[in-house]
């Protein structure tokens, strides 16, 4: 009898260890935060400027530690906690101008976001996206509205070379919670250390960076991770640095799903969208997310 007492109790005791053990690791979905930010979203208002009220301020070429002169744009809500950031390079021969709508439509829909400059405008990709990164931590760390970013929920942009150097600071810092390459051109075609959450947008009538040649081996050849390649129809390749509803729908989503982590915004990218169709000449994805 003592022998069958000490048997149920030393199987109490592993039944309760076990319990405890399976209480004590998170879930993913425990342990991933939702950082909700705004109204419950609709397609129309992800395609214009959101709700929040944002000013901007800009950055002189000398107080720049690595990259050029830069604009910060920012939400002046003090009371919704700290926001996600985002660094975005323009391209070959650009300057921050071609890049510069993306500041306030993304700044009033609830992230922190410094265009850029970069040193040289013949910078090559990697070299942009080391710079993409020394802007991130110039914002996080610098900047006048440093105590405005959460540092750990960061990502890049960028267009043509500068999509290229997203893909180049994501593969160099896979912390990054998202990148989003427009239109992209770099020589390297394979990313298996890419494991960010990566949006492509190409554009069907590129004629400087072939979606053929670029923008699809780059999403077929990107590491374990979400990803997904939405290929604008009837577009060039310069179409992403002017306002356009789908590169603001998807962008706005992607970074509000995987820097924010906010579940609101899965609607308006899985299922994917559909394609061919006005919109795009080809949509994939790696749903569910």
């Amino acid at each position: 009898m003592l022998k069958t007492r000490k048997s149920v109790v030393a199987s109490i005791g592993t039944a309760l260890a076990v319990g405890m053990s399976v209480l004590a690791v998170p879930t993913t979905a425990a342990a991933e935060t939702e950082y909700r930010r705004g109204p419950d979203p609709t397609a129309s208002a992800l395609e214009r400027n959101g709700s929040f009220a944002y000013t901007s301020t800009t950055v002189a070429d000398s107080a720049t530690p690595g990259f050029g002169a830069a604009t910060i744009y920012y939400p002046t809500s003090t009371t919704s906690g700290t926001f996600g950031g985002v660094a975005i390079s323009p391209g070959f021969t650009e300057t921050q101008s071609a890049i510069s709508w993306l500041g306030p439509r993304l700044a009033s829909h609830g992230f922190v976001v410094i265009t850029i400059n970069t040193n040289s405008t013949g910078d090559q990709p990697d070299s942009r996206g080391t710079q993409l990164l020394a802007a991130l931590d110039y914002l996080t760390k610098t900047s006048s509205v440093r105590n405005r970013v959460d540092a750990t929920r960061l990502s890049v942009m960028g267009h043509s070379m500068g999509g290229g150097g997203s893909l180049a600071a994501a593969k160099t810092r896979p912390s990054l919670q998202a990148a989003i390459p427009l239109a992209p051109w770099h020589s390297d075609k394979t990313w298996p250390e890419v494991s960010t959450p990566t949006l492509i947008i190409g554009a069907d009538g590129d004629t400087i960076a072939p979606v053929a040649d670029h923008a699809e081996p780059f999403y077929t050849n990107l590491g374990a991770g979400q990803k997904a390649y939405a290929e604008l129809n009837g577009a060039s390749h310069n179409t992403t640095n002017s306002a356009n509803a789908p590169t603001s729908r998807q962008s706005v989503a992607w970074l509000k799903r995987f820097v924010d982590n906010d579940t609101r915004y899965t609607q308006f990218l899985c299922p994917p969208p559909p394609a061919p169709s006005t919109t795009y000449d080809e949509y994939r994805a790696t749903c569910p997310y």
